[in-house]
């Protein structure tokens, strides 16, 4: 059933305070979380997935190779990532995905691949970059979906199992 503008989203009293005390431990969390997460890394922002978990995005950056992490607010942080995306600056107008890793279907790629395309605007780079070799063979159909998603151009050669991805921002 769809609703209207002008429906009210009527819930049981147990079943808001049950939301809120969740929101509330991930807010706890997540002040924990950032306070370890940062003796190692700049925090970069938070976000929220798809199932509206929030999360912590950091960054490890040296000008040379740019790691973005994501950590979850429903764990307490000890020291590892739940997702990452590591990337390499190659000439000026180029970030190069080297790896990415963590689960899928989770929301954090889009959230990692968000902020990158964010750090090469501030940054003035107009390309992101990255190859799909035969390692992710086995989900190569997701990996272009995901790609395309985030307005990349994907090229793949499904004989020699390899494939290129390019993203160009006119704005930079």
């Amino acid at each position: 059933m769809i609703k209207s503008a002008f429906e009210e989203d009527v819930r049981e009293p147990e079943e808001i305070k049950e939301e809120f005390e969740k929101l509330e431990f991930q807010l706890f969390r997540m002040q924990e979380n950032m306070k370890e997460i940062a003796k190692d890394a700049e925090i970069v922002g938070i976000d929220q997935t798809k199932d509206d978990k929030w999360v912590i995005v950091s960054a490890v950056d040296d000008g040379n190779i740019c790691k973005l992490m994501v950590n979850d607010c429903e764990r307490a942080y000890r020291g590892t990532w739940d997702f990452s995306i590591l990337a390499q600056y190659k000439e000026e107008d180029t970030i190069h995905i080297g790896d990415i890793k963590g689960p899928a279907n989770q929301g954090y790629g889009s959230i990692c691949m968000n902020f990158l395309k964010e750090i090469a605007r501030d940054k003035n780079i107009p390309f992101i970059t990255g190859d799909i070799a035969k390692r992710d063979w086995d989900h190569v159909e997701r990996l272009v979906h995901f790609y395309s998603k985030h307005d990349f151009n994907v090229t793949v050669d499904y004989d020699e199992k390899s494939g290129e991805i390019e993203w160009n921002d006119g704005n930079a």
